[in-house]
């Protein structure tokens, strides 16, 4: 379906070109000053230059091309602007079609083509901390836009698992129970099934070793136990199975309890296999040249603002780092899914180092021209202080503290207001916490800092998700009282916050593709926000269900229907849903 502004430009440019112009000067954006007008056209301020003529003059040639059925007013005013505002039928019939087309008309801009979303940073063996919250929010929420627009989309967590960390929970494990079997050479058996460990003592396990870093003898021996591992020792390999298994586990519970899910569990250790002969064939091709005893891929290039340091392949001592997993893990996705484009979604500090990989695979060859390689690099969540979130004792807040200490609150005021029963008080207070947490950072733009503030996320007036999640519950009370609405079609609108409403519902699929454009789902936030600012201004202007003529009052209630499942869409695009009351 097309774009509402698409339409207009379009009859805009025939417009111009029927008064005698070029075509390409009509173009139509929306008023900023809807005060005066709904759309405008300044095209003839540049064809004046163009055709020597004032510009007040071409606007009104113009003006006249123009069908007055599509318009309530069509005005040329000084120093040459053309005002618009749509007939009401117009807008009727395009508001038509959303409602009865296939995801409200939003293009399939997708079909055929598939990304991949590298987005969560997980690491086992550790608990997921408030550092993890934004790069899963902000990921799942991109996955859900680029499936909405048709793409074929691949979450991938890409977890940390085949590094030190591996052979510092083996270290310390082998100093704690060293009759284990896993650690006897000459082992044959099977080894148990059951894990030598549950998650909080791997929790326990990890920070105990990784302090112990600074200790050369403990320090070798995680190390050794890290090659080792990375060689295939059979024992080894078990361990790290069981951290894998008990990790993964808990990891997935955390992350759906975020409303966040992967379609792969991919990590380090499956890219692995690919390094050796990438490296070799780098090696050989002149890709990756020697640099004081390591290997490096030059990826400076002229014009470059700032330096641009080499892509470190294979460190002095032989061993690769962050930039060879992640070249080693494009070249599985290219073998395996043939992505369009890779969108990589972590922390804005890591922009050099995703500028030299991207670089590197191009240069590689590792991906071919036409992919697209993107970074998403998010801003700090801060206190309310704008210093990094800590907890009180300065150490990292857990994710799972930061959801139930949101709860928590958000329950209190369930409670305090009694806002549902008793029985309805979970499903609720887990729905609209959700909803204050996940909006509260994705209204962010996601490469800038913000403050972390509780009970204004939590609040039900503003620009929150309680706010959202409270109009679309007011719209449901609407529909449930009228009776069975799904079926009622689009009227004209029938008073000025009627069709201000309407205007906005038209705005869906141009905010979806800005947010899509852009990689900002603060752009689909700040849309409901309007849509739902409008939504309310229309139930206080307007008798609803008290509207006595039952044509006008079905007219109502499919328009605000429609507004409720835009709502609706969009909420789950940013990875929420509402409650049935609140």
């Amino acid at each position: 379906m097309e774009k509402i502004l698409d339409i207009i430009t379009s009859k805009m440019q025939q417009a111009f070109a029927d008064a005698g112009f070029d075509a390409s000067f009509g173009r139509v954006t929306v008023s900023n000053r809807p005060d005066l007008c709904e759309y405008q056209c300044n095209g003839a301020l540049a064809a004046a230059k163009q055709y020597k003529c004032a510009p007040i003059q071409i606007a009104r040639a113009v003006a006249e091309k123009l069908a007055a059925a599509d318009y309530s007013m069509i005005e040329a005013v000084m120093p040459g602007f053309i005002n618009l505002k749509l007939s009401d039928h117009f807008l009727q019939t395009y508001l038509e079609e959303m409602r009865t087309a296939g995801s409200f008309g939003v293009p399939k801009l997708g079909r055929g083509k598939t990304v991949v979303i590298d987005y969560g940073g997980a690491n086992v063996a550790k608990p997921l901390h408030i550092g993890h919250l934004r790069p899963a929010i902000i990921g799942e929420a991109m996955k859900r836009l680029y499936k909405f627009f048709g793409y074929n989309t691949i979450g991938d967590v890409h977890l940390g698992d085949w590094g030190l960390q591996m052979g510092l929970i083996i270290a310390e494990l082998h100093e704690r129970q060293p009759e284990l079997p896993y650690f006897d050479p000459d082992f044959q058996g099977e080894y148990p099934a059951e894990a030598p460990f549950t998650i909080s003592q791997l929790e326990e396990i990890y920070p105990t070793a990784s302090a112990k870093k600074a200790d050369p003898d403990f320090s070798r021996k995680a190390h050794q136990a890290t090659f080792e591992l990375q060689q295939g020792r059979r024992g080894y390999r078990a361990i790290w199975q069981h951290i894998m298994n008990v990790s993964v586990a808990d990891l997935k519970k955390n992350y759906d309890n975020l409303n966040v899910h992967f379609e792969q569990w991919l990590g380090e250790s499956d890219a692995d296999p690919y390094i050796p002969a990438m490296v070799a064939d780098m090696k050989a091709r002149g890709i990756a040249v020697p640099s004081e005893g390591a290997w490096v891929i030059p990826v400076a290039q002229e014009g470059d603002k700032k330096e641009v340091p080499p892509c470190i392949l294979v460190k002095s001592d032989g061993s690769s780092i962050y930039a060879t997993t992640d070249l080693a893990t494009m070249v599985q996705r290219m073998r395996d899914w043939h992505p369009d484009k890779m969108l990589y979604v972590t922390d804005k500090r890591q922009n050099l180092h995703f500028e030299q990989v991207f670089r590197a695979a191009r240069k590689a060859g590792i991906v071919t021209p036409e992919v697209e390689l993107e970074h998403i690099g998010f801003g700090t969540m801060n206190g309310s202080d704008g210093k990094p979130f800590k907890t009180r004792d300065g150490g990292v807040l857990r994710l799972e503290t930061l959801i139930s200490d949101m709860t928590d609150f958000v329950r209190a005021k369930v409670v305090e207001n009694q806002i549902v029963s008793a029985d309805a008080v979970e499903d609720t207070t887990r729905k609209i916490a959700m909803g204050a947490l996940k909006y509260g950072d994705l209204s962010n733009q996601p490469t800038k800092d913000y403050n972390f503030d509780m009970e204004r996320f939590a609040a039900f007036e503003g620009n929150t998700g309680p706010y959202i999640l409270y109009t679309i519950v007011r719209i449901k009370s609407i529909l449930a009282k009228y009776g069975p609405w799904e079926s009622l079609p689009i009227q004209a609108p029938a008073n000025p916050a009627a069709k201000e409403l309407m205007l906005s519902v038209t705005k869906f699929a141009p905010a979806l593709e800005s947010a899509l454009r852009s990689s900002a789902p603060n752009l689909v936030c700040a849309y409901i926000y309007e849509l739902a600012g409008c939504v309310n201004k229309f139930y206080h202007e307007t008798r609803i269900l008290g509207e006595e003529d039952e044509h006008l009052k079905s007219g109502y209630i499919a328009l605000i229907a429609l507004a409720k499942n835009i709502l609706e869409t969009s909420i789950n695009l940013l990875g929420f849903e509402a409650p049935e009351k609140m």
